[in-house]
């Protein structure tokens, strides 16, 4: 039969990325604290396609997906690359797989017990070099400290996201990741709680005011000190409950520069 992929195409321009998105398939992510997690992603695959190739052959990114069937793991992420890239004669091969995380959080004064989801993201490129970012967006509670100084009775508050992204030398678990954004907001965000914990958390964000500025700062802070990471960006995002818009504030840092 035809390949109309490998027709040549005249017009001499090369693409930088062309592949498939958005495929759901389920994966399996370490857990720091039952070994691994089973999760459902939703995944991204590009190559580059050189100018005089007319197409990519579509099918051999999920061909290569299902090879790697209940494999699909940080650990395979550069082989799966290494295969995209000799499947499809390409130079360079990106994969992007974005879920939801589990984690067991307790509520800070009943402890009870409840599942919080987070959303995290591996981004993944191959060329010459392997190379991983690790993300996480995390919501906090953040609260105004312009409106408790303004206000006579109270200060307005809101959930926040932060989006912290990290490349590194040394591996990192997605729970310590979780954990320095969490202490960056003026309250951390639980899916469970009770009328004692409600107190608490409303009193501890009240006593702890942040702007974006400041959380995006606590977090570059947090993160220079640690020497296993070499590069990371962290962004700060407020859905402010007075306002229309929201409040954003983002700083980037390569630590190898």
């Amino acid at each position: 039969m035809p390949d109309m992929q490998k027709s040549r195409d005249n017009r001499n321009i090369p693409i930088s990325k062309v592949g498939v998105k958005d495929i759901s398939y389920p994966i399996v992510v370490m857990d720091k604290n039952k070994s691994i997690q089973h999760t459902v992603a939703r995944i991204n695959m590009y190559v580059d396609l050189p100018h005089h190739f007319k197409g990519t052959h579509m099918s051999r990114f999920i061909e290569i997906l299902n090879v790697y069937r209940e494999e699909i793991a940080l650990d395979k992420m550069e082989a799966m690359l290494q295969k995209m890239k000799e499947k499809l004669g390409a130079s360079t091969a990106h994969l992007e797989i974005e879920f939801p995380y589990f984690i067991e959080k307790k509520a800070p004064a009943s402890g009870a017990k409840s599942l919080m989801e987070y959303t995290c993201e591996f981004s993944a490129s191959l060329a010459s070099d392997f190379d991983f970012v690790l993300g996480v967006r995390v919501p906090v509670t953040s609260l105004c400290p312009c409106s408790k100084e303004l206000s006579r009775y109270g200060a307005h508050n809101q959930r926040s996201i932060m989006t912290v992204k990290v490349r590194y030398r040394e591996f990192i678990w997605i729970e310590d990741l979780i954990e320095i954004v969490e202490g960056c907001g003026s309250s951390p965000v639980y899916s469970l709680l009770k009328r004692e914990d409600e107190k608490l958390v409303t009193e501890r964000a009240y006593e702890n005011p942040k702007f974006v500025e400041d959380m995006v700062r606590e977090a570059t802070e947090k993160l220079l000190s640690m020497d296993k990471i070499t590069w990371f960006s962290v962004e700060a995002e407020n859905f402010e409950s007075i306002h229309k818009h929201s409040a954003y504030a983002a700083i980037e840092r390569d630590k190898m520069a």
